[in-house]
């Protein structure tokens, strides 16, 4: 069961704590990921939707395949408005001490809102490939998005994971 809030607030100290591998850890697992790509790219249409920025402008991307005892089972997209991360850790394959939510505190962009959309599917074929899973495995396409309390969108979150085995936890406080 994974629930979003560890992965949504800085670390504390920024230290060079990793949420997933500390998710994984607490049960006994190993849990890791390998950035595939980093730097600019012009948003596609989706993106360009989330982070409110025109169709093909350059956004920074931050590509991660995400592995449970060394096998894949998840692959993310992070996407940012270039004025946010451009020229910082964020466009660069290494690796950020207390991750990219620490980073963008840091920089002075903190998420305050965060909206999730999941929906359902079959894989494309780089995705049966990169998950190592056949044609007619179902997938979880998670799709988040950060905002700040101007409601300006400071980064959004391309997720698609094998759908079985996946519970997804979203507890609202009321009031």
């Amino acid at each position: 069961m994974s629930t979003s809030v560890p992965y949504l607030a800085p670390q504390p100290g920024g230290g060079p704590g990793d949420v997933w591998g500390e998710e994984a850890a607490a049960k006994g697992r190993r849990g890791t990921q390998r950035i595939v790509h980093a730097g600019e790219v012009p948003a596609s249409e989706e993106v360009s939707g989330l982070l409110g920025v025109a169709e093909g402008e350059a956004v920074v991307v931050r590509r991660r395949v995400i592995e449970l005892d060394g096998e894949p089972c998840e692959l993310t997209d992070t996407y940012y408005p270039v004025h946010i991360a451009g020229g910082t850790g964020l466009a660069d394959v290494a690796k950020i001490p207390g991750g990219a939510v620490t980073l963008l505190a840091r920089l002075g962009h903190v998420g305050v809102r965060v909206r999730e959309d999941v929906t359902a599917g079959l894989p494309s074929a780089a995705e049966q490939q990169a998950l190592r899973i056949g044609p007619d495995t179902p997938v979880l396409r998670l799709t988040r998005l950060t905002l700040d309390a101007g409601d300006r969108p400071l980064q959004a979150d391309l997720m698609t994971m094998p759908a079985h085995g996946q519970r997804l936890r979203y507890e609202l406080r009321i009031g």
